[in-house]
């Protein structure tokens, strides 16, 4: 444990600048779960004091308040400040919708409670795991891209950061077994149905594949993903033409910056399109076709490509 609080003390110092000023205090997210009851067990021997943790009851499973409650008393038991953020998760993609409800939460959480970052425990394995399951799907360099130790997403105003990408999931249960804790265990990790699930069964028995190692290429394409978004985003500022009705899009050859450009295009008008789908399109438009996706309407005029909210449909 003294090994893995001092990993820990440091990889915190790394991903969490602020946490040099001793006022600063950090928010944890701690669903109960082995890798985040970690999180807090290694938080609460180096920075004891300086954290505060939420817990989420998305309401999803009838053992989503009882999970909570737990993760409220292993706080009252150290003399954590916790509350439990309640969401209401839209229908459609489960997954993803709970996920933004729950980011949407913690950042207003954080604010309200004056922290400076929101912390998850993310770990190598689950970059592996990622890595592994969207090269699986062909996903290309947006999808592959791992998570990042520092990062800022739109659903929260907060940096989020991830102190756990150098570590592996049993060196976390170790953490929470020395404790004496007994953690929550989710029933959808064990479930083949999720591709996550399947791949973990798989990726455990593969003594020859190294998790850490994928974990580093996960954050290569993420430096890389990084590099294509910044070209994406000087095109569209040097090169392209906004007004409410239209965007037009000089022709683009490069296909990573392409995708990136019309699905900002797309998202104008409020299109938020699949990333089969908006590969398709971009291929039609570099053959000199148009199509609609997502409620837009592109078309090839000239040097450019041109992007309109697509006609109301006739009735009668």
């Amino acid at each position: 444990m003294i090994d893995l609080a001092a990993r820990f003390a440091e990889q915190l110092e790394q991903v969490w600048p602020a946490g040099e000023d001793p006022g600063s205090r950090l928010g944890l997210a701690v669903s109960g779960g082995p890798d985040s009851l970690a999180l807090l067990l290694l938080a609460h021997a180096i920075i004891p004091g300086r954290f505060e943790v939420a817990t989420i009851d998305h309401g999803l499973r009838r053992e989503s308040t009882d999970e909570c409650a737990m993760v409220e008393r292993v706080c009252a038991e150290r003399g954590i400040p916790c509350e439990v953020l309640k969401v209401i998760v839209p229908q459609g993609n489960v997954q993803a919708k709970a996920r933004n409800a729950r980011y949407h939460a913690l950042g207003r959480w954080a604010e309200r409670q004056y922290l400076t970052a929101i912390a998850t425990a993310h770990h190598a394995d689950d970059q592996a795991e990622t890595l592994l399951m969207r090269l699986n799907r062909g996903s290309g360099v947006a999808g592959l891209a791992g998570v990042r130790a520092t990062g800022v997403t739109s659903l929260t105003p907060l940096p989020v950061v991830r102190p756990l990408l150098t570590f592996r999931r049993a060196e976390l249960a170790e953490v929470v077994a020395a404790s004496g804790l007994v953690a929550v265990q989710d029933p959808s990790n064990a479930d083949d149905r999720f591709d996550r699930a399947r791949i973990r069964k798989e990726l455990a028995h593969c003594d020859w594949l190294d998790p850490i190692a994928l974990a580093e290429s996960a954050a290569h394409l993420a430096d890389a993903d990084a590099a294509l978004t910044f070209y994406a985003n000087t095109t569209w500022r040097k090169g392209v033409q906004v007004t409410d009705d239209e965007v037009v899009v000089p022709i683009l050859s490069l296909r990573e910056i392409a995708l990136r450009v019309v699905g900002r295009a797309i998202g104008h008008f409020g299109g938020d399109p699949r990333g089969q789908d908006l590969a398709r399109l971009v291929a039609r438009l570099e053959a000199g076709e148009g199509g609609n996706v997502a409620g837009v309407l592109a078309t090839v005029e000239g040097g450019h490509w041109v992007f309109r909210r697509e006609p109301a449909r006739r009735t009668g």
